[in-house]
């Protein structure tokens, strides 16, 4: 701890669900130079993730699912720059800025947010002909993408390139996976009736899912349920099923089925960011760290942790299971930051910090307009219930109250006017025109 006269410096690695709540909670409880915190991310703002989809779809205006961190934090010192070592041994955090800038910063308190990365498989072709689908630039990206496909397959008269053109791949039957698939799907169809030479039935839509059933979130008959919506409209739902190759966008399947796709959405899953694996704290064999029921990093007591980068200990299942660890998932992560942010107060006023016990309320997920799919406080929900579920649950928890506002009257706009499907493709490549004008 910094010595009397001096605040404590509060160190916060990442500015995503927990980095944001926690700084927030912090700046909110923190008496006038009790402590000084920065929060260190490579982007200026934290994603709200569970509006991705929505945000893809058009449902939302993209920047209403970002917080500006420094106009929520104003109390806080905000460093747009990336970790790239942990050195705990010597309280150091070496960063680097967007310009190549390194630098090392102190700390007398360390909070470890740095959340996941996408789960990279070694799929030949992934790399080259997939995208993911994790941040607000992604979600921009595959929606100009899919309507731009729209846009070719109008103009094209070559039957194979139009079907190639017009099949969309999803892999991963997670929330994320289904929820872009089920949104964009919908925008997509939507789409079609602007298009005289396209019918919703020329579309082809893929999910691949390598274990026996999607949302695992939910009961497995809801996830049945599902899957029997998504087929209803024509999806395609392989389960059982990895992928092999997707080499020049040409689809293998592990139970040899083979077709060409122009669109691979990767949402496979996540992994703890490996910066943590490489620091000199002590992490578990899925790379994150381990960490007492109070979100304090075993054996370093003046380290915090909380979300997808930490082993935080499951007390609601304790009984059944002595070893299990919170599942990697929103709702964790914003009830673990608004708890962490007290827990680092009462040990700065030398009380002790309380343990994490949540009670789960259930799971809520949108298979696109006025659909969805939950299970809350154990009871099931289906249909428009669902999806009304779903939105006034994340408009609750979305950060600010600016954010709250905005993301509400994008939805009542989109009720009174439609969603918009325009596409915008000078996006993808914002140079293109600037430099055909060049050479002419």
């Amino acid at each position: 701890m910094a010595n009397g006269k001096e605040p404590t410096r509060i160190l916060v690695l990442g500015g995503g669900y927990v980095g944001l709540y926690t700084a927030l909670g912090l700046q909110r409880k923190l008496r006038a130079r009790e402590a000084s915190v920065t929060v260190v991310d490579p982007q200026p703002h934290m994603t709200y993730q569970p509006f991705l989809p929505e945000a893809a779809a058009g449902a939302i205006e993209p920047r209403h699912v970002v917080v500006p961190l420094r106009r929520a934090l104003r109390r806080c010192h905000v460093l747009t720059a990336r970790v790239t070592k942990i050195d705990h041994g010597n309280k150091a955090v070496t960063v680097q800025g967007a310009n190549g800038h390194v630098e090392q910063l102190g700390y007398d308190v360390l909070v470890v947010a740095l959340g996941s990365v996408v789960r990279f498989l070694p799929v030949p072709g992934l790399a080259e002909q997939g995208i993911g689908f994790r941040t607000i630039g992604e979600a921009i990206y595959l929606r100009n993408h899919v309507m731009s496909k729209l846009d070719e397959a109008s103009t094209t008269l070559d039957p194979v390139l139009r079907k190639r053109l017009l099949t969309f791949t999803f892999v991963g039957g997670g929330f994320a996976g289904v929820e872009a698939l089920g949104e964009l799907e919908d925008m997509a169809r939507f789409a079609t009736r602007y298009y005289e030479n396209i019918e919703p039935d020329d579309l082809r839509w893929v999910l691949v899912e390598a274990a026996g059933r999607i949302l695992p979130e939910v009961r497995p008959t809801l996830g049945v349920y599902t899957v029997m919506q998504l087929e209803k409209r024509g999806i395609e739902v392989y389960l059982d099923t990895m992928a092999k190759s997707f080499e020049n966008g040409h689809v293998v399947l592990s139970d040899g089925t083979e077709f060409d796709s122009d669109t691979i959405v990767w949402t496979a899953g996540v992994k703890a960011n490996p910066i943590i694996r490489e620091s000199d704290l002590p992490v578990d064999k899925r790379g994150r760290l381990r960490a007492t029921a109070a979100m304090q990093v075993e054996g370093h007591p003046d380290v915090w942790t909380a979300g997808d980068a930490a082993a935080v200990p499951d007390l609601s299942r304790i009984e059944e299971d002595p070893t299990a660890t919170c599942p990697p998932n929103a709702q964790h992560a914003v009830r673990q930051a608004r708890l962490l942010a007290k827990n680092i107060v009462r040990v700065l006023r030398e009380q002790k910090p309380k343990p994490y016990k949540h009670k789960n309320i259930g799971s809520v997920a949108s298979l696109g307009l006025h659909k969805g799919v939950g299970d809350v406080f154990r009871v099931k929900a289906k249909g428009f219930i669902a999806w009304g579920m779903h939105r006034a649950y994340h408009v609750k928890a979305m950060p600010t109250f600016n954010r709250k506002a905005r993301v509400t009257v994008d939805w009542l706009l989109g009720g009174l006017f439609r969603r918009e499907v325009i596409s915008m493709g000078q996006i993808q490549d914002p140079k293109a025109e600037f430099e055909r004008s060049s050479k002419s």
